[in-house]
């Protein structure tokens, strides 16, 4: 029976075999990984992948989807919202001694933010990521300082991982049709990431880029004010002039 895409998931599967080639080249799975798939839908991508690992976990919410899924031998079903996914102890079922998970997805774009600061949580257990999310998302991961697609998405995940924009991907690669364009990002963890309070480097780059026109003495200034914080940090500028390393001094700074 023909699944009827679903709304409120944000549900548009993958269909170009030609672009599933080609994520999987990038992925580049092989037997001895512990791979975990995120929102596996139709098995588009999932069947390859499998394929080439032997076993494969995928967290899925849709139920009908998951039902049709446990029919497949060699997969490890997880009937879940992803946000309520604990990643760590998952890994800690699947993972064999100096081994981390992979994790892959096509991200429902309704909510890829909130699902990579979950993953945020989890990371000390991660290898890498491999995620199809819409292009824009994916614009503002990678942003350099000085641009206006950098914010507090490209500094609070710029502090904990290596990213790069790895592929393409037009709305005729799925159906139905997304009104956006997609992209797929690689996301490797820093193996040494500065250490910090994380809620607190949270804190401060979402005062920083509250107002992103006006100059930070306006938002941060005046924050850090408050904090009697009196080391150096230049506020004459705007926050997107700020580089991530020296979000994280200030963030160390303030423990």
């Amino acid at each position: 029976m023909k699944h009827i895409a679903r709304k409120r998931f944000g549900q548009h599967f993958l269909s170009d075999g030609a672009i599933i080639d080609a994520i999987v080249r990038e992925i580049a799975p092989t037997p001895s990984d512990a791979m975990v798939e995120i929102g596996p839908g139709l098995a588009a991508l999932t069947q390859p992948l499998v394929e080439r690992l032997g076993r494969l976990t995928v967290v899925e919410l849709d139920r009908d989807l998951a039902k049709r899924l446990r029919e497949h031998p060699q997969l490890n079903v997880v009937e879940s919202d992803v946000l309520k996914v604990d990643f760590t102890a998952l890994a800690a079922t699947l993972l064999q001694p100096e081994q981390k998970l992979r994790i892959v997805g096509n991200l429902p774009y309704n909510i890829s933010s909130p699902i990579l600061f979950h993953l945020l949580d989890h990371v000390a257990v991660v290898q890498d990521q491999h995620f199809m999310l819409q292009k824009e998302v994916i614009d503002r991961m990678v942003a350099k300082p000085s641009t206006s697609d950098y914010g507090r998405l490209s500094v609070m995940l710029q502090w904990r991982y290596a990213m790069d924009n790895i592929l393409f991907v037009g709305p005729e690669c799925f159906d139905p049709p997304p009104r956006v364009d997609s992209a797929v990002v690689r996301m490797v963890p820093h193996n040494q990431p500065a250490a910090l309070n994380r809620k607190t480097l949270e804190t401060l780059v979402q005062v920083a880029f509250s107002q992103r026109r006006k100059l930070l003495r306006h938002t941060l200034g005046k924050w850090l004010e408050e904090k009697q914080f009196a080391g150096p940090f230049d506020v004459q500028r705007r926050a997107e002039e700020v580089p991530v390393d020296e979000y994280v001094q200030l963030a160390q700074q303030l423990g």
